[in-house]
């Protein structure tokens, strides 16, 4: 198995933080507070989350990496805008972030981050993405399962979907100033795919609080899927009936589907998916179906056209 349930990854492995960190550093604080305190962070906080045993045996990606070649429209559309733009989204006066819930549950509301993460213990999980533009890092994530959070919601039998959305704030997101994408950016999962226990909300990355780069200050992980899947800073949660119809479908429908799992046999209209290159290799190397997560996910597709159903 790909995925590993013990210790296999060496403390060796992972990138000394003295080579990548050179940011200011908030003083040491419980995790749900640090959480809440990076709503609007001027730099990282640590953030402890237990070693998880859901995990590759696999050497996570310099912090270097993570944090500076990124997709994220909201700040522009180059790799290295998100990271260069992020002191347009630090400069602005911290404020609590809140997460509108909604739809077909018995307890919708609005909810503070600090009061969303407090009861639910931290993990860190070390997850391969893999970008739908061919390209793959190995993150160290710090979150909570996400179905532990939309059960406090009580989802009704009507719930077949969830709909997530990231914050619009021209102010703090420069790229939602031009018509790029038809904004606020909008994703969403199957119920069964947001209830299954790799599905993550991700509040920190290398033992920090996320930057704003990678979607501060809470954003989704579902390794299996491609990366656009990975909706950042969030600000609602909505159960549906009905799937999403989300930003990238609504832009480019040919290319871009609504399940959006790694499939090395589907390529993109405009380019291969067989295999990919892993950010500070030279070589290409062959992309794993379900992003080497099938074992623990292809039950959820059985009987499907993956090819169809892209």
């Amino acid at each position: 198995m790909l995925i590993r349930m013990g210790p296999d990854i060496r403390e060796s492995e992972v990138t000394d933080k003295g080579l990548w960190l050179d940011r200011r550093r908030f003083l040491a604080m419980g995790a749900a507070g640090a959480v809440a305190a990076s709503a609007f962070p001027v730099g990282a906080s640590p953030l402890t989350g237990a070693k998880s045993a859901y995990k590759v045996d696999e050497t996570p990606t310099p912090m270097k990496d993570v944090t500076t070649y990124n997709n994220f429209y909201e700040f522009g559309t180059d790799k290295s805008d998100p990271a260069q733009l992020a002191p347009s989204y630090f400069g602005k006066p911290a404020k609590p972030w809140t997460l509108a819930i909604s739809g077909e549950c018995a307890k919708p509301g609005t909810i503070g981050l600090e009061d969303l993460i407090k009861p639910h213990a931290l993990e860190e999980r070390i997850y391969r993405m893999r970008c739908v533009e061919a390209w793959s890092m190995v993150i160290p994530w710090v979150g909570i399962p996400l179905a532990d959070v939309l059960k406090r919601f009580e989802p009704n039998s009507k719930a077949k979907f969830v709909e997530f959305t990231t914050l619009v704030d021209p102010e703090r997101f420069p790229g939602q100033r031009s018509r790029l994408l038809d904004w606020p950016y909008i994703e969403g999962l199957r119920m069964d795919e947001a209830m299954h226990p790799l599905t993550l909300l991700a509040v920190g990355l290398y033992g920090e609080t996320l930057l704003p780069q990678n979607g501060a200050p809470i954003r989704l992980v579902v390794p299996w899927k491609y990366g656009f899947k990975g909706i950042k800073s969030i600000v609602s949660i909505r159960f549906t009936e009905t799937p999403a119809r989300s930003t990238w479908m609504k832009s480019a429908p040919r290319e871009y589907g609504f399940y959006a799992n790694v499939n090395p046999k589907v390529d993109h209209p405009r380019w291969s998916q067989a295999k990919e290159r892993r950010i500070g290799e030279f070589l290409k190397r062959d992309t794993l179906p379900f992003n080497g997560y099938a074992e623990q996910v292809a039950s959820l597709y059985a009987g499907m056209d993956l090819a169809v159903n892209y």
